[in-house]
């Protein structure tokens, strides 16, 4: 197979990760790299067609058809990017020459405002240890299990929780 068809194709990785699907997003947890990644409805599509069969002008087609609309295959190549980076393609995908100078920003402009449905996110965050999970001692831990972390201040902490909410979640 050449580099070009492997590229058009894109395989998601499945090995090392825990995927939970939602309504409007999926979950995926990485295994291998303690890392937890959201990725909304746009994003979690391209991912999930990643089947090393379909092209992204496929995937785009089939997006296009799950949204009732036209998209460009800009869209495709920005998820890919995007779970490139994040390691959840088991290749790593480049994007083609005609897009490989746009930054991200750029990218968005150029598709204009049809785009602004279906822009593709993937929110991640570093998962903590196990051990420092269930940590509720020293700075930046004043959360206790049940509580709800509001813009970085512990809410809602339990009746049996020694912190009384004025702390920062870590």
């Amino acid at each position: 197979m050449k580099d070009q068809d492997r590229q058009s194709k894109p395989l998601a990785r499945k090995d090392g990760l825990v995927i939970q699907e939602l309504p409007d997003e999926v979950l995926v947890y990485d295994l291998d790299n303690d890392r937890a990644h959201c990725l909304n409805q746009t994003a979690a599509f391209v991912w999930q067609r990643c089947d090393g069969g379909n092209t992204t002008e496929q995937i785009a087609r089939k997006l296009g058809l799950e949204f009732n609309c036209t998209v460009d295959e800009k869209i495709v190549w920005l998820a890919l990017d995007q779970l490139s980076r994040n390691h959840l393609l088991e290749r790593q995908s480049s994007l083609p020459p005609t897009l490989a100078g746009m930054n991200r920003r750029a990218l968005v402009r150029s598709l204009g405002l049809i785009a602004v449905v279906a822009i593709p996110a993937i929110t991640s965050i570093v998962a903590p240890m196990p051990a420092d999970a269930a940590s509720q001692g020293g700075t930046g831990a004043a959360c206790c299990t049940g509580a709800q972390c509001t813009s970085g201040v512990c809410q809602n902490v339990p009746a049996n929780c020694p912190n009384t909410g004025t702390g920062t979640c870590a």
